[in-house]
C-alpha cells in the first residue's frame, strides 16, 4: 500500500508509482469522486472531450447555430 502525508495547506504528493499507474504528470488534473460517505475514488482528469461522444445518445430534434446563438443572448441578457 502507498501513503502520502497532508500538509498544513491541505496538500499531498502523490507517489511516483501512482502518477505513473494513473498516467499522470505535472499540470493534469485529477478528480475526487465521492463512492460512498468519507470514501472517495481519484481518478486521472486527462481524457479528450471527444470521449464524451454518444455519451447521452442521440438528440430528440437537432438545433441549429442560430437557434442556440438566440438562446445565448437570451440568457445574456437577462442575467444583467
Amino acid at each position: 500500500m502507498t501513503t502520502a502525508t497532508l500538509t498544513s495547506k491541505g496538500q499531498i504528493t502523490i507517489p511516483a508509482a501512482v502518477r505513473e499507474a494513473l498516467g499522470v504528470d505535472a499540470g493534469d488534473r485529477v478528480e475526487f469522486v465521492e463512492i460512498a460517505p468519507g470514501r472517495y475514488e481519484f481518478i486521472a482528469a486527462t481524457r479528450s472531450v471527444t470521449a464524451l461522444k454518444g455519451m447521452f445518445g442521440k438528440p430528440l430534434k437537432s438545433v441549429s447555430i442560430e437557434a442556440m446563438n438566440a438562446a445565448i443572448a437570451r440568457r445574456g441578457a437577462s442575467a444583467k
